[in-house]
């Protein structure tokens, strides 16, 4: 079991860094100016992994596997590449999935052009959607401000954001 105290080594698109037991991959990144791109993550949130952007590719031997950084602890010894080609194809689904959702946020515009998305092979459901699904609003009331007036509600493509009639919006910011 790893404690808060221990120090894990492990490397990061090559790059030899130091960290703290029971910190994130994420976290580990940031602390040596590894950008990883991220849409639900929030310092003052529990991490959720819902936008599921900040994938990496953890590295054991000749095997890897995909995860969300935001939500995987690091490991002694592991080897994450933050920009792998699989990563990178990984990503650009899924901002053709959040074009889909919300072609007109501003942040999904940046992000198409960042991975060079110009046209998505989806069709967008609503070209006026703004809402990403990012959960941060209903988090934020849940987690911070301490009432649930906004919350998720369906799952899938039909998921969506809802306020609960019996508490005032006005809450939640």
């Amino acid at each position: 079991m790893i404690n808060k105290t221990d120090t894990i080594h492990l490397t990061i698109d090559g790059r030899h860094a130091q960290a703290n037991g029971g910190i994130t991959i994420l976290e580990a990144a940031r602390s040596v100016d590894i950008n990883i791109p991220t849409l639900c993550s929030h310092p003052l949130l529990k991490p959720l992994g819902a936008c599921r952007l900040c994938v990496v590719e953890i590295c054991t031997g000749a095997s890897s596997r995909m995860v969300t950084s935001c939500t995987y602890p690091v490991e002694e010894g592991a080897e994450i590449k933050t920009n792998s080609t699989a990563v990178e194809e990984t990503r650009k689904v899924l901002i053709e999935l959040l074009m889909a959702r919300a072609p007109r946020a501003n942040v999904v515009q940046r992000l198409a052009g960042e991975f060079g998305i110009e046209r998505p092979r989806l069709k967008a459901l609503d070209e006026g959607e703004l809402c990403i699904l990012c959960g941060l609003c209903a988090r934020v009331c849940e987690e911070v401000i301490g009432v649930s007036a906004i919350s998720f509600i369906k799952r899938g493509v039909n998921r969506e954001v809802t306020f609960n009639p019996e508490i005032s919006p006005e809450l939640c910011v």
